[in-house]
């Protein structure tokens, strides 16, 4: 039996997809028709006709599933669960003999094991759709109804209004929480990224959706249009090859599939499908004479024999060649004239694919030599685990971007092969000009060695790397990606000017040269004492954002434009720790500079935010990471106001709230000055207010002579919790600021 959606055209869908790869989904569904696009973690949303789904689930290159939204209700708790899932009619999309499959996502207090969602929900339809003995059965691997159930917090306002003249949960439209589960039909059934083309793999294999992002990123497209050739030079088990060549083919990924979860659907439209499949074959049989040279190499005869098996299987026998070849024989081959340029990708081994501990610079160095001698005026596409490795490749990086391969974090270094790009490898010694620079430079590399290996294990793009160790080199260099961010600190008045400008002469010497990091990528401030906040004026105007990890969450920093980057490092654990405390919670930010301390709220699972800073440049900085990292929707809020004055006629409670407030400002955007330690009693027994019951005040500052007068707050317990805030690079310098938890008795 067959049915018609009611109204096709405004069907609501969900395209899964791995984290990183959100924007370049966006971009695929809107080529394939779908409107309404709205990015969220690890997916996209879209709008679109039954029609359109198939398409997706036809010819996505990125997407894991497409899911067809359904019906959304309560689920606070297993019974309401079961009563949402009943309100679907069921019989409208199985019949009672089909077999069906359940997957859950989410969960609450009620609802902790995915398993009992699932349960729950496989109960509803079988109840429902129960007549005497005969009852749908489960079957997990294929079913005939795939049902996807995801479980999500909203919040919005109930409506009540309480007296006026009284704060807290009074004299405003209150918010409320619910548990909402979205019930969606998989019309995928099993991931997309399986297009049945691979049987087996050689060791690590790259899932074909993250192989196809990878070339779609490198430009492959274009390349191949152009005529251009593909080569992998450590091939694996073939997929990049594959992928590239079904992309300038032309040839949809899901033409080969034989299961879909749709086909078995009682709302199946056989003929809307048949004419997807009959346009799919049509474009892939025009296509296969436009698939340019694709060339595969690898060392191992295993990874060798598992790509011919596959590249078989994939209808691709006589377009893609692989062979069983080392890198140092690759470099000997001879190079055939008159190649166009053409794209290199590859997806080297890493330590996590490996095994730990085995040194793998030698490999990346003879990649990059490969790249430098065979392949110049090319483009080249480089996954990596570890961003240190990249250096040995020895080119700069056009563009990097951050990607997950499965539960790995990864990144993708896209270059442009070419004498500008081309880097100076890392001297063993920097020449220095006296004993002192010596040890400079000395302790810069002992230092990099001992905590790179710790920032890679952490997901850092950026730490700081030395911190005025040796007296006579009183500057702080930190580390932001393939840049360095130096900091020289004023010089005391008995130091002769022309020493000092020596000593920094020697530093701008050493630091490219022991981090391996080109001149032009280090950036110098000089830090002076100041009053009233200047030490956030403008030095440039380059506009220039650098992204950059600190473990989940990511961050636009500005290495040039100000003294500060917009991410101040010494607060990474205190960040984290917010991000320990937010979940569920409502969280408030003050004087929260660009975001970063929400970002993390968020991503722990803050439930609403809020986001307070007088500077409208921060403000919309703060908007840029926020949309980074796909926060979005109105309960997320970023207010641009005086905090104080914002505090006064704030009438919300919050279950956390992070206060860093400056030492001084005397803005032209507030009513008078402000001085911390004149102020800060006044200052925090305010944000206090605002705190829920059991909630939770984070207050901290980076002035070192300021004195928490807490006989002046004695209605609250105030903890210092300032050693397990300071990170493991500033651990020499544990003055760097002091932070306090503050609850109320």
């Amino acid at each position: 039996m067959s049915a018609t959606l009611a109204t096709p055209e405004e069907a609501q869908f969900f395209a899964t997809c791995p984290k990183g790869l959100e924007e370049l989904l966006a971009a695929e569904l809107t080529a394939l028709g779908a409107v309404a696009i709205k990015l969220q973690p690890a997916g996209v949303l879209f709008r679109g006709s039954l029609q359109l789904g198939y398409r997706v689930c036809l010819w996505s290159r990125l997407a894991g599933r497409v899911l067809l939204e359904l019906a959304r209700g309560p689920a606070n708790d297993g019974d309401a669960l079961y009563r949402t899932a009943l309100t679907v009619d069921w019989s409208l999309h199985m019949e009672g003999t089909q077999t069906l499959a359940v997957d859950f996502t989410g969960g609450n207090a009620a609802i902790v094991h995915t398993t009992y969602g699932a349960q729950r929900v496989k109960d509803a339809v079988v109840d429902q759709l129960r007549v005497g003995d005969r009852r749908p059965s489960v079957d997990k691997l294929r079913p005939d109804l795939r049902i996807h159930v995801h479980l999500r917090k909203r919040t919005g306002p109930t409506g009540q209004q309480g007296q006026q003249g009284q704060r807290g949960q009074q004299g405003q439209a209150q918010e409320s929480e619910r548990d909402e589960a979205v019930i969606s039909i998989d019309l995928s059934g099993e991931s997309l990224h399986r297009r049945g083309y691979r049987e087996e793999g050689a060791m690590a294999p790259l899932k074909e959706n993250l192989a196809a992002a990878v070339l779609l990123r490198g430009g492959w497209p274009a390349i191949a249009a152009a005529g251009g050739p593909l080569l992998d030079p450590m091939c694996g088990s073939g997929t990049l090859l594959i992928e590239g060549a079904w992309i300038a083919g032309d040839r949809a990924p899901g033409l080969g599939r034989d299961y879909f979860g749709f086909l078995g659907w009682r709302r199946h439209e056989p003929a809307i499908w048949g004419e997807l499949i009959a346009e799919a074959s049509g474009r892939a049989a025009a296509g296969r004479d436009k698939i340019p040279d694709i060339r595969g190499y690898d060392t191992s005869g295993l990874a060798i024999a598992a790509s011919h098996r596959n590249i078989e299987a994939a209808g691709l026998r006589t377009q893609v060649h692989v062979e069983r070849w080392a890198l140092g024989e690759q470099l000997l081959a001879p190079v055939p004239k008159d190649r166009p340029p053409g794209l290199v990708v590859c997806n080297p081994p890493y330590g996590a694919r490996v095994g730990e501990g085995e040194d793998l610079r030698p490999l990346y160095r003879e990649l990059g030599e490969l790249l430098r001698t065979r392949h110049m005026g090319g483009d080249a596409a480089i996954l990596l685990e570890d961003r240190e490795l990249g250096h040995a490749i020895g080119l700069r990086a056009r563009k990097i971007y951050d990607l997950y391969n499965g539960a790995l974090p990864v990144h993708l270094l896209r270059f442009k092969i070419e004498e500008a790009a081309i880097q100076r490898p890392r001297a063993e010694r920097p020449v220095v000009r006296s004993d002192a620079a010596a040890s400079f430079a000395n302790r810069l590399e002992k230092n990099r060695k001992q905590l790179a290996p710790w920032a890679a294990q952490e997901g850092l793009d950026c730490y700081r790397v030395y911190d005025s160790d040796i007296p006579e080199y009183a500057v702080a260099v930190d580390i932001y990606g393939d840049h360095a961010h130096v900091q020289e600190y004023a010089a005391p008045k008995e130091i002769e000017p022309e020493k000092a400008e020596a000593r920094l002469r020697d530093v701008m010497a050493v630091v490219p040269e022991v981090l391996g990091i080109p001149r032009e990528q280090v950036h110098l401030k000089v830090r002076l004492k100041s009053r009233g906040g200047s030490q956030y004026g403008k030095q440039a105007a380059s506009g220039k954002l650098l992204m950059v990890r600190e473990g989940k969450p990511r961050f636009f920093v500005n290495l040039t434009d100000y003294l500060d980057t917009g991410l101040f490092l010494d607060h990474r654990k205190t960040r984290m720790r917010v991000g320990e405390l937010a979940r569920g919670r409502r969280f408030l930010n003050l004087f929260a500079y660009t975001g970063s301390a929400t970002v993390h709220a968020v991503l722990g699972g803050a439930i609403a935010s809020t986001t307070v800073d007088m500077s409208p440049t921060y403000t919309a900085w703060a908007r840029k990471n926020f949309d980074l990292n796909n926060i979005t929707g109105p309960e997320h809020r970023i207010v641009t106001a005086e905090c104080r004055d914002w505090m006064r006629q704030e009438h919300r409670r919050y279950g956390l709230i992070f206060l860093d407030p400056p030492t001084f400002s005397n803005s032209k955007r507030m009513a008078g000055e402000f001085d911390l330690q004149r102020d800060h009693v006044e200052l925090i027994t305010e944000a206090a207010n605002l705190l829920e019951r059991g909630g939770v005040l984070l207050f901290s500052t980076n002035f070192r002579r300021f004195r928490m007068d807490a006989g002046a707050l004695a209605d609250l317990t105030i903890t210092d919790i300032t050693r397990d805030t300071i990170p493991r690079d500033f651990a020499r310098n544990p003055r760097i600021h002091t932070c306090w938890q503050i609850e109320r008795r």
